[in-house]
């Protein structure tokens, strides 16, 4: 049996990451991946999917821009749409194996030993591997983390095929657009598939949001402006909706709505998308023979800052049930490896993590939004800057969007958070995110000298107002601008000349 200082299960975004670190400390690691190293980080999900999404923005800006001059708009075979996509994942695919490659051919001590095969606990430091080819082998791990990662949830009673009912797993081995879609669920993903497909612009969508408005966990001025723009590209977004049957026939999809006021519909469709959240891959890994218990509510494995209840078993990634995106699942997986091997003392922060929603336009976030100060009763200052004012902007002809900052309601206004909404959202949030990581005051954006122009500049106009600095004022621009304070549920607005 061969010992190793560390085991990794899964060879995904976190797992792989894990691995990496662990080589750092010098210590030797066993990576194991039953199927493709990179995992929904570039295969079916992260890459993959904002892949097709960069192509159908740039079909939708094309048409944007010759639609009002009466020109017949552009469109993209499928089959060329599918052939950049597999580009991307095989670059990124090509860079993973050369990179475990040539990483076991150093002479490094051979510190990496990377299996392909499922794993399983046999005791809490023993983990079997069933190879690919059917071989079987048992490991030692002093240290263990699984990064397993996640599959897409499935209806009870509905029948994924994956080629007329799909999951994200699926849904890109399409061989044309369909003529028409439905989106089973108005959340992060399902209105970013909403978004590329109504971009393609050669497919109906129809989304089925349970709740009164789509993300229903984001600001309302976030939500309507994604709303609108889905809409105006032909989307039917069904409020309010309860799915009551969804029946694969063959060649096509029928589904039943039913609504608060007693009515339903039916509506028949070509493929279906079910986007209903992801599930932890945990079940062959036979954890009762380590003793790793699940969460409280028995939907995760349990963890505290990535530990387990087995003090050298670490659960990092989409497993842990935390934030399931890939940034954030290496983050972990480093940290695990670094409460494993080094002398980290400092707790996992989650209060500053940049996000990003591949929406129409970009949605960027950080930090808390202005619903959940409400909902928390937390007294805030909130300034807006609207991206029809920031210079930049105005030079890319793409003026729709804003920034808004949330900061404390005190002399040291404290940031909070941030959302974007726009173009280079994901770029701009970044500044807030260092800010509120380091801890640093918000004259720091408003003094330091930005490039121009710009998109970063609306974010030192939003600080220049609250320090009342401003090169416009709130009070002038007031469809442009805002700066309010919200205490006790009362927005009171903060005008100044």
């Amino acid at each position: 049996m061969e010992n190793f200082d560390l085991i990794v299960i899964g060879g995904g975004p976190a797992g792989y990451a894990a691995a990496m670190r662990g080589i750092d400390y010098g210590k030797r690691v066993c990576l194991i991946e039953k199927d493709r190293v990179g995992g929904a980080g570039v295969y079916n999900g992260a890459l993959s999917s904002k892949t097709l999404w960069e192509i159908s923005q740039k079909i939708a800006s094309v048409n944007d821009t010759i639609g009002g001059k009466g020109r017949e708009k552009f469109y993209l075979s499928w089959q060329d749409v599918d052939a950049t996509v597999d580009e991307a994942v095989f670059e990124r695919k090509f860079q993973y194996s050369c990179h475990l490659k040539l990483l076991q051919a150093e002479t490094m001590n051979k510190l990496l030993s990377y299996e392909r095969g499922t794993a399983s606990f046999i005791s809490p430091h023993e983990v079997e591997i069933v190879q690919n080819d059917g071989d079987r082998k048992v490991v030692y791990g002093e240290n263990i983390i699984i990064a397993s990662g996640s599959r897409p949830r499935k209806m009870k009673d509905v029948k994924v095929d994956e080629q007329t009912i799909f999951t994200s797993d699926g849904i890109e081995n399409l061989k044309d657009y369909p003529k028409s879609l439905v989106i089973v669920g108005a959340g992060v993903i399902g209105c970013e598939y909403a978004t590329i497909f109504s971009n393609f612009g050669k497919t109906k969508v129809y989304l089925i949001d349970r709740a009164d408005r789509i993300l229903p966990f984001e600001d309302t001025d976030i939500t309507d402006i994604v709303s609108q723009n889905l809409e105006e590209k032909g989307v039917t977004i069904h409020h309010n909706a309860q799915l009551e049957r969804l029946e694969n026939l063959g060649n096509e999809v029928e589904y039943e709505l039913s609504y608060p006021d007693g009515t339903r519909e039916v509506i028949r469709v070509e493929k279906a998308l079910l986007s209903i959240g992801r599930v932890p891959n945990i079940e062959s890994l036979k954890m009762e023979n380590a003793g790793v218990l699940m969460s409280k509510r028995g939907q995760h494995i349990g963890d505290d800052d990535t530990v387990t209840n087995v003090p050298h078993i670490y659960a990092v990634g989409d497993v842990s049930g935390r934030i399931a995106l890939v940034n954030m699942g290496e983050i972990e997986a480093r940290h695990a490896v670094e409460r494993a091997f080094g002398t980290i003392r400092e707790r996992l922060s989650y209060d500053n993590v940049c996000t990003i929603m591949f929406l129409q336009p970009e949605v960027a976030a950080v930090g808390i939004n202005e619903m959940q100060c409400l909902e928390k009763n937390i007294p805030v200052k909130v300034v807006k800057i609207d991206y029809s004012v920031i210079a930049r902007a105005i030079a890319m002809r793409k003026t729709e969007g804003f920034f808004k900052i949330i900061v404390t309601n005190d002399s040291d206004m404290k940031v909070l958070g941030m959302r974007a909404v726009g173009e280079h959202a994901s770029t701009a949030i970044q500044t807030i995110g260092l800010i509120m990581k380091l801890g640093l005051p918000i004259h720091v954006i408003a003094e330091l000298v930005h490039p121009h122009p710009s998109i970063a500049e609306g974010i030192q106009e939003c600080v220049r107002m609250l320090l009342n600095r401003s090169l416009f004022k709130s009070s002038v621009f007031k469809d442009k601008l805002a700066c309010y304070s919200l205490v006790d549920g009362v927005k009171t607005p903060l005008e100044r000349l």
